[in-house]
């Protein structure tokens, strides 16, 4: 049986960036005095946490800044003193807060990306950094398009489909996206006709303040009736925003699979006629144009495996 200096440690961080003047792309970095270094803001996982809410309470609680999350980025491991560690990134667009000087972190700079990479430390920060100034896709979305949560067997529901609600471990779901679906910054909340979908975003409107909206186009009996209209929607929704934040719609298992195929989306493993992923409670991160799409898959959002119990 492994010590637990032999076990991995999962860590999660961000890459934070900002326009800087002249529309030059500058990322904070971060000194840490314990370990004399710079480095990116980043930290070890709760009990219970999802990797993505860690990077956004780590950034939080090193640089004090709000952040909006964005893609997926590179993962780095490596060993260290206390065994193995791996660090999952993320993007983050800065939106607001200041940073103050605290017991982990000392001082951030915000520092073009090229100078970043050469001031810091690790070798494997740099990766992190050379996936920053990738533009081939975007780095924040402008939409996440959701699959509604569990809701049992339509052969076990007495009454009209659309009126089928959430099961228990839907409502969990439910519960689970609204703590972690934040990060994206939600402006706007839309659902398909059916309850499940309403239930399924309700608990994340209610602590946006932001009410639910319908969208028939994207339920599955209105985009079988005109499958172009609800492409032509979700490629609204795609369009670059003028400030960060993105519209979460929920719709259903007839419909997400099609629209991504529409979009050019193939999920990596998948050839010819498989189509990408939807789970219930399944959520796609999406931004950019075909050809140039940002699109991040979460199937959930377990807690972290290898994070302390």
């Amino acid at each position: 049986m492994s010590s637990l200096a032999e076990r991995l440690q999962p860590a999660a961080g961000g890459a934070v960036w900002r326009t800087g003047a002249g529309g030059v792309l500058e990322t904070a970095v971060v000194h840490r005095p314990k370990y004399d270094d710079w480095s990116l803001p980043k930290g070890k996982l709760d009990a219970g946490e999802h990797p993505l809410q860690a990077a956004v309470r780590e950034v939080g609680e090193e640089t004090g800044l709000d952040v909006a999350v964005g893609r997926r980025s590179v993962q780095t491991r490596y060993t260290h003193r206390h065994g193995p560690k791996r660090v999952d990134y993320w993007t983050m667009q800065h939106v607001g807060g200041e940073f103050v000087a605290n017991d982990e972190v000392d001082e951030l700079r915000w520092l073009p990306v090229p100078a970043a990479s050469s001031l810091v430390t690790h070798p494997h920060d740099a990766a992190v950094l050379a996936d920053l100034a990738r533009t081939d896709v975007p780095r924040t979305p402008t939409l996440v398009l959701v699959r509604h949560a569990s809701a049992g067997e339509r052969a076990d529901f007495d009454g009209p489909d659309d009126l089928r609600p959430l099961d228990g471990r839907g409502r969990s779901q439910a519960r689970r996206l609204a703590e972690v679906l934040t990060a994206f910054a939600p402006t706007e909340v839309l659902a398909a006709p059916p309850v499940r979908c309403r239930q399924t975003v309700a608990p994340l409107a209610e602590q946006l303040g932001l009410p639910v909206g319908e969208v028939p186009e994207l339920g599955e009996e209105g985009f079988g009736d005109d499958p172009q209209a609800g492409v032509d929607l979700v490629e609204s929704w795609l369009e670059p925003r003028p400030s960060p934040g993105v519209t979460l719609v929920c719709s259903q298992g007839g419909a997400i699979p099609s629209i991504l195929m529409a979009l050019g989306v193939r999920y990596p493993g998948t050839t010819g006629s498989l189509w990408p992923p939807s789970a219930k409670g399944s959520a796609w991160v999406l931004g950019g144009r075909p050809g140039a799409l940002l699109a991040d898959y979460y199937r959930d959002f377990p807690a972290d495996p290898d994070a302390p119990s």
